[in-house]
């Protein structure tokens, strides 16, 4: 029985929808990182970095979201491509890994939840995240999925993050992104992505962004008054 340590955000859900996709038999733990769940000595102990997703299969326990996804694939061969494709795979799981979620993620952070709107941040985070994402859509113009014809935990890596870009972005932006707009939408028909995304409502994660959810997420903000 894999453990599997979640929220709804959007590295969390990556790995839901390789579970809910490959039927391998898994137990939801949730996290409600605005309670400040990821802080305690018993979630630091397996994942030392604080964050979520987190998994622990038998005796082995991993982090980041795009090392589960490689893990996982790895371990049952569902969701991988033939052997021929396994350097443009880690290529592109290692830029989604390193470019598209982080400077999402500031873009995200800078625009909505930063004290100070600091334009030349805002600007920065911007560029980078469309930039990134542009070079998605245009990989995605090229075939069905990142890699061509085959589904892939790619795939699933992108759609844990790309709802998030109208709130990063724009709509308008989000509307130019033709191609991941498309493997949206096929995605999000499967039955594996309907249960992925119902996860989280089953259960009670706080949803209210008040200060002190802000201490526990955005800790660096109060630094000053320890």
């Amino acid at each position: 029985m894999i453990d599997f340590y979640f929220n709804a955000a959007p590295n969390p859900m990556k790995v839901a929808l390789f579970l809910e996709e490959s039927g391998i038999d898994y137990r939801p733990v949730p996290v409600d990182t605005k309670l400040g769940q990821q802080h305690t000595p018993a979630f630091l102990a397996i994942n030392p970095n604080a964050k979520v997703p987190a998994l622990i299969d038998g005796d082995v326990a991993l982090f980041d979201s795009n090392a589960i996804l490689l893990y996982l694939g790895e371990k049952i061969g569902q969701f991988m491509p033939d052997a021929t494709q396994r350097g443009p795979l880690l290529s592109w799981l290692f830029f989604i890994a390193s470019g598209v979620g982080p400077y999402s993620g500031q873009a995200v952070h800078f625009q909505h939840f930063a004290p100070a709107k600091d334009p030349y941040a805002i600007k920065r985070y911007r560029f980078e995240a469309h930039r990134h994402w542009k070079i998605i859509d245009d990989q995605l113009g090229k075939g069905r999925y990142m890699l061509g014809d085959a589904y892939t935990i790619l795939d699933m890596a992108i759609w844990g993050w790309a709802p998030r870009i109208p709130f990063m972005l724009d709509d308008e932006t989000m509307a130019g992104f033709t191609n991941i707009s498309r493997l949206m939408d096929e995605l999000n028909a499967r039955p594996a992505a309907k249960r992925a995304l119902a996860l989280p409502s089953q259960h009670p994660f706080k949803t209210e962004m008040d200060d002190a959810a802000i201490r526990h997420m955005y800790p660096q903000i109060f630094a000053d008054d320890r």
